[in-house]
């Protein structure tokens, strides 16, 4: 089996592995808590329907008011800064979930901008991230060039260590801006940082939703958005030096076999022509390097002609083995250099003569 296919089925193992082991650790991790807050929930439903005797349908239409008019609370969502910011989710996969078109031109359009925008913003964010690799290996460079280390050019594990600072540093110095901006703990803030960067996007915790941010707050909407963007693109370096590699190794694999298939046809000998046995049979001389197996030929040289011309030597028996292999054949014909060569000596006699109404076979 190929290495790209142990390679691929060894990953789809992996992965169905990983997925039954988070599932395992969520289920006991978040459904008892799950629980409990549903039974709260309902206590808290039926203690409000008995103060206000309200009936099961106007509880379902409460319900329905809240949960639509939680959006409006940030303000207008689909005025330019807003949209702005839905077309900054739509275009980096995050898809918060906070505001959803509701028209279906919008819905339409929404489908045409994304499968645009999403290679778009792929292509740019990848871009971004191997001129923050280039530019941080120049600074590495620099650096040990002041240092007069012996080293100066920056290893892969290098920049590795400098992408992962840096984007430890914009997730922990993001925290703190949104965490005194939106009220949240730092944890929490760590936690909305890293949903947002590696684009899972949830839309538990969506910031600039709260006290008409994106109207009254437009330096925290500008930082926002910087965030975001300045963000992906250390991700996306990351992405550069960690994930690509291994997405490439299967081309590189595939290019290695062609280079070594290539070679082997380039070394390959072909034998042209058609031997004709003593019983008739024609053997193709077409061997190449398709065939593996060892090919013996014996020819009897005897002479069946009707003639006592005696042309062809009596008695004389030759056994050629072709051994076909799937690289070269070097062991068919030996050659000699000319000094090893014994030439007859005397004159040379001339070829014999060729009698029309003879038939030979070999």
């Amino acid at each position: 089996m190929k290495k790209q296919n142990v390679r691929t089925l060894s990953l789809i193992v992996c992965t169905f592995t990983y997925l039954l082991t988070g599932a395992a650790f969520f289920d006991a991790l978040e459904s008892e808590t799950e629980s409990k807050r549903k039974i709260v929930l309902q206590e808290i439903q039926v203690i409000i329907r008995r103060k206000y005797n309200i009936s099961d349908e106007d509880f379902r239409i409460l319900e329905t008011v809240v949960m639509k008019s939680e959006p409006h609370r940030a303000g207008q969502q689909w005025k330019f800064t807003g949209a702005f910011y839905y077309a900054t989710t739509v275009l980096t996969t995050i898809g918060y979930g906070h505001s959803t078109p509701s028209t279906i031109t919008g819905k339409l359009f929404t489908m045409m901008y994304a499968m645009i925008g999403i290679p778009l913003g792929l292509v740019m964010f990848q871009s971004i991230g191997e001129r923050v690799n280039k530019l941080s290996s120049v600074i590495i460079r620099s650096v040990r060039s002041s240092l007069h280390c012996k080293q100066t050019t920056a290893s892969e594990l290098d920049l590795i260590c400098v992408v992962t600072f840096l984007s430890s540093l914009t997730i922990l110095g993001g925290a703190a801006a949104f965490s005194r901006y939106e009220g949240w703990s730092y944890f929490d803030s760590v936690y909305y940082c890293f949903i947002t960067l590696t684009t899972i996007g949830f839309g538990d915790m969506v910031a600039l939703q709260k006290d008409n941010a994106l109207s009254q707050k437009p330096e925290y909407v500008m930082f926002s958005l910087i965030f975001i963007l300045f963000g992906l693109a250390i991700v996306a370096a990351s992405l550069n030096l960690l994930v690509l590699r291994f997405v490439t190794m299967n081309t590189e694999d595939e290019r290695r076999d062609e280079a070594q298939a290539i070679q082997a046809l380039a070394g390959a000998v072909r034998l042209d022509g058609d031997v004709i046995t003593a019983n008739g049979s024609i053997l193709s001389g077409q061997i190449g390097h398709h065939c593996t197996e060892t090919t013996s030929l014996d020819i009897d040289d005897t002479s069946v002609c009707s003639c006592p011309c005696g042309c062809i030597p009596t008695n004389s028996r030759h056994r050629f083995t072709v051994r076909r292999s799937p690289t070269q054949i070097r062991h068919l014909l030996p050659v000699l250099p000319m000094h090893e060569l014994h030439l007859p000596q005397g004159p040379i006699l001339p070829p014999p003569a060729i009698y029309p109404n003879h038939r030979a076979s070999i």
